[in-house]
Order: C-alpha cells, then sequence, then structure tokens
C-alpha cells in the first residue's frame, strides 16, 4: 500500500497537468479519514477566483484520471474540489509574492521578538525573507523555512 505522503503527491501532478491546461492553480491537495469516509479535497485558486465550473471541470477531469490510474487504492473516496477560500494558505513563495499588501497571520517554528504568532500587512517577499508589519511603522522580517502556518486574514 502506498504512503499517504506519495498518493497526495500523486494527486498534486495530476491536478497540477490539468489545472494549467485551464489557467487554474492547484493551491493544496489533502486526503483526510480513513476507511469508507475518505476524502479527497483539491484546492484550485485563479486571478479573479474560482467559479463553480472551474471546481466541475477540475473535478471531472481529475476524478476520471484518478480512477483510471487508480491512484487512490482501498475504499472509496469522496472528491471535492473548492476554492481555497478567504482565509486561504499560504505555503509557496508564489502565494507570498502574489498576497503583498494583503493581512495575514504567520504562526512561526520559532519566535521572533518572543512571539510566535503575528497578524499584520505582508509588506514583502523576497530572498526568501519575508517582510510584515504587525502595526503601523512597526517592521518585522523572518525567512520563509521560519514559517509553520500562514492564513491570509479577512477582515470582516
Amino acid at each position: 500500500m502506498a504512503q499517504p505522503d506519495s498518493v497526495t503527491d500523486k494527486v498534486l501532478e495530476i491536478a497540477e497537468r490539468a489545472a494549467s491546461r485551464e489557467g487554474l492553480e492547484v493551491v493544496d491537495v489533502e486526503l483526510l479519514g480513513g476507511g469508507r469516509n475518505r476524502v479527497l479535497r483539491i484546492f484550485i485558486d485563479k486571478p479573479g477566483g474560482v467559479t463553480l465550473e472551474d471546481c466541475e471541470l477540475m473535478s471531472n477531469q481529475v476524478g476520471t484520471v484518478l480512477d483510471v490510474e487508480d491512484v487512490i487504492p482501498g475504499p472509496p473516496y469522496k472528491l471535492e474540489v473548492s476554492s481555497p477560500g478567504v482565509e486561504r494558505k499560504l505555503t509557496k513563495p508564489r502565494e507570498f509574492e502574489r498576497f503583498i499588501g494583503h493581512k495575514v497571520k504567520v504562526v512561526l517554528r520559532e519566535p521572533v521578538e518572543n512571539q510566535n504568532q503575528w497578524v499584520g500587512a505582508l509588506t514583502g517577499f523576497a530572498g526568501g525573507v519575508v517582510t510584515l508589519e504587525p502595526a503601523p511603522g512597526k517592521s518585522i522580517q523572518f525567512p520563509l523555512e521560519q514559517v509553520q502556518k500562514a492564513n491570509l486574514k479577512f477582515e470582516w
């Protein structure tokens, strides 16, 4: 039986091939649950946002390939394709570049100025270094490798 990481890597590869043909970006792939309650989630995005038609198209294209190639062994699973949402995860360098100027919440592996969690405006990303402005006039920097988790922070 394949390791979960190798399964999600294979799904990511298949999804990215389909997405690139449609002008979409694959943000994340998750395989959750066990037994007959497994869910495969693929999160997609594009400039201007994802439509229901984008999700249906990806679901049909990726689902067909996954079935034909029998990528996910074992009991049946449910395939879900959706947008990453307003508080999407940021993991890739290009995502940090794309969302400069947006408010983010970051959890660091090691503290900066005695703090592991920061919320502020993402003001820069260059050379693998993230620049965050947690308060007007205050700026902190840390390497991308230090980021344990990062999400856009939506203002309600």
